[in-house]
């Protein structure tokens, strides 16, 4: 009897600590006991993160390096539209500045605004020796341009400009040219201006004598070449 009862005794214990430990076992979120915890049972808290000098929180995005420049740059609105082919007077006279020889070597063509109101020019002109004085019967120049050419705001009765450097006739009489081609005149040039059309224009001083039919030509400017 002695022996049945500490039987019992010992099985009634060793069945409360399996209950026991089955209880511990099952905390809330399903999660077993001791993870995230103390040995007394309170929570044991994160450990703090260390970041090393010189690398970016993570919280704080990092922003990606640009270089080089802006392939296009935004042009200034001038408030003025396009001039049209009879807003623009043009005229022609002998540079001040031009290669030796006997030919016409360089002119100047001056655009006169005889709109009455603000209108822009902008660009490189083409140029054509207008055959017999005749613009339908022109003989386009090979162009080489030359400097930048922005926008130019020409005020009403103000003026733009634009050089022609010709290939030099050299020599008397006809004269010649160093290529081996004739010479060739033009009583008149036809010079298209970009957006403002084809402009006849006889020179004030003599015929366009030049060589090889080509041509420098300047951009459209407000300042006056010499």
């Amino acid at each position: 009897m002695y022996g049945i009862g500490i039987r019992r005794v010992a099985t009634a214990m060793v069945t409360a600590s399996a209950a026991t430990l089955l209880m511990t076992a099952c905390q809330p979120g399903g999660s077993p006991a001791g993870a995230g915890s103390s040995p007394s049972g309170a929570p044991v808290k994160p450990a703090a993160s260390t970041s090393t000098s010189g690398s970016a929180s993570p919280s704080t995005p990092s922003t990606p390096a640009t270089s080089g420049t802006p392939t296009h740059t935004a042009t200034p609105s001038t408030g003025a539209k396009a001039c049209g082919l009879s807003d623009l007077k043009a005229s022609m006279y002998q540079a001040a500045v031009r290669p030796d020889g006997t030919g016409t070597g360089a002119a100047i063509v001056e655009f006169t605004n005889v709109s009455g109101k603000a209108c822009t020019v902008q660009g490189y002109p083409t140029v054509a020796g207008a055959g017999n004085g005749s613009p339908e019967k022109n003989r386009p120049l090979k162009v080489t341009t030359t400097g930048g050419a922005s926008t130019v705001k020409v005020a009403a009765g103000g003026k733009a400009w634009t050089k022609l450097t010709f290939v030099q006739v050299q020599g008397e009489a006809d004269g010649y040219c160093k290529s081996g081609a004739t010479p060739a005149s033009y009583p008149t040039l036809v010079v298209g201006v970009p957006g403002s059309g084809a402009h006849q224009v006889a020179l004030t001083d003599g015929v366009i004598a030049e060589c090889d039919d080509k041509v420098t030509v300047t951009a459209l400017s407000a300042a006056k070449p010499s």
